[in-house]
């Protein structure tokens, strides 16, 4: 399939109409969503598509070759792509942080000079730098630095260009984002397949063997101490817990419109022995309608959230080295909650919604479980009781939530 750029003009500006590519993308990974998610292969054709598409570079500044779009764009993306493939849509949403995390911690130059390559490239981005991984080793070389370890699971290292990876300072033990090259035959990576859902996301273990770093390809620091990191560079922990959300809410979406055509086609749960669908025309039964009603109201909360969110952020953003303490731990806090509030609508929308429909809905054919599957995965790996302590202290006490970075 090739996508065409639509173009519109915005006071002679030229932009490219970025949803709409996102919405064709999907509509064509919705074709065969379950049949790829039931086989399980490594999606090379699905990167294939996203790179066709010019998904792939859509957060690069236009002057390096790129979209030029803002994250709120971006998250819109991941979210119709979300709904379509949950794995692809999380497999896209981690590419787009790591791929601008350079801009958090590293100089200007340096990150400018990392997004030309990628866009010349068109890099897919993979690995992960989440708090809880334990870090690898960074040793000091004669010209550079050696990585050694094993990080236990990292979306994308299956298929990525380049990885982001956490790494700890030998002898030190400050937390560094480094930069990899995984064709590098140091670097051992396996697609797991013992994971229950994200199928498609191309993540597994990967180990490090003494693998080449140069020093500009350490991005900085990760330290979670109290004045390490400039308010601007902590914009990155708001920033992928709102790729976080986006995923959640776009896995809700996509099963509710799954749902809502199923729905209107097979005969209500709540009353088996009517001999039609629906013998009087659209779905009337007042259980079903209560259920939508909930699941309703449970994903336009969590998207209104999201939203809030999104624009405290790019605020943030455009403060850059002007932003302060205490706008950034705001902006850390609504990331937070939209998280905590989209993962909750996820899960209750991926297990409830499928009531509607009834015994039907278990049937191999229609795929519907790989939402609840996809769903699942991704909130064990990224729990939100942590979130909902963070945010009642901020609440009560006023404390700044801790730099924690999400899977």
């Amino acid at each position: 399939m090739t996508l065409v750029a639509h173009e519109v003009t915005d006071a002679g500006a030229r932009q490219v109409d970025w949803l709409h590519i996102a919405r064709e993308t999907a509509d064509d990974l919705a074709t065969d969503a379950v049949e790829r998610e039931q086989a399980g292969r490594a999606p090379l054709d699905e990167v294939a598509r996203l790179r066709e598409s010019g998904l792939l570079t859509l957060l690069a500044p236009a002057e390096l070759g790129g979209g030029g779009a803002d994250w709120r764009t971006a998250c819109a993306v991941v979210r119709t792509v979300a709904a379509a493939d949950g794995a692809i849509g999380h497999l896209l949403g981690n590419h787009y942080f790591l791929s601008s995390s350079a801009r958090f911690f590293t100089t200007p130059t340096r990150a400018a000079c990392i997004e030309r390559d990628a866009t010349a490239g068109q890099w897919c981005w993979g690995g992960g730098i989440a708090s809880h991984e334990p870090p690898l080793v960074l040793t000091p070389a004669a010209d550079g630095y050696l990585l050694d370890g094993y990080q236990r699971y990292a979306t994308g290292v299956g298929i990525a260009d380049r990885l982001v990876v956490r790494a700890a300072h030998y002898g030190t033990g400050e937390p560094l984002a480094v930069l990899v090259d995984p064709t590098h035959p140091g670097v051992v990576s396996g697609i797991s397949g013992d994971t229950f859902g994200q199928r498609l996301a191309a993540g597994g273990a990967v180990e490090f063997g003494s693998v080449p770093v140069a020093a500009d390809d350490v991005l900085g620091t990760l330290s979670p101490d109290e004045g390490v990191l400039s308010p601007f560079a902590s914009l990155a922990v708001p920033t992928a817990r709102l790729v976080s959300a986006q995923f959640c809410l776009g896995i809700a979406e996509g099963l509710l419109a799954e749902v809502h055509e199923h729905g209107r086609a097979v005969r209500s749960p709540w009353q088996p022995f009517s001999p039609e669908p629906w013998p009087d025309g659209p779905p009337q039964d007042p259980y079903t309608l209560a259920v939508y009603g909930e699941l309703a109201v449970t994903a336009r909360a969590a998207s209104a959230l999201a939203d809030q969110a999104v624009e405290a952020l790019l605020r943030g953003l455009a403060q850059g080295d002007d932003l302060d303490d205490e706008e950034s731990a705001e902006t850390a806090v609504l990331a937070s909650v939209a998280e905590a509030a989209a993962s909750r609508a996820a899960q209750e929308i991926t297990t409830r919604a499928l009531d509607v429909i009834g015994a039907d809905a278990a049937s191999v054919r229609h795929g519907l479980d790989r939402f609840w599957r996809d769903a699942r995965t991704h909130t064990l790996r990224e729990p939100t009781a942590p979130r909902l302590r963070e945010i009642g202290d901020y609440f009560l006490n006023g404390t700044h939530p801790p730099f924690t970075l999400p899977a």
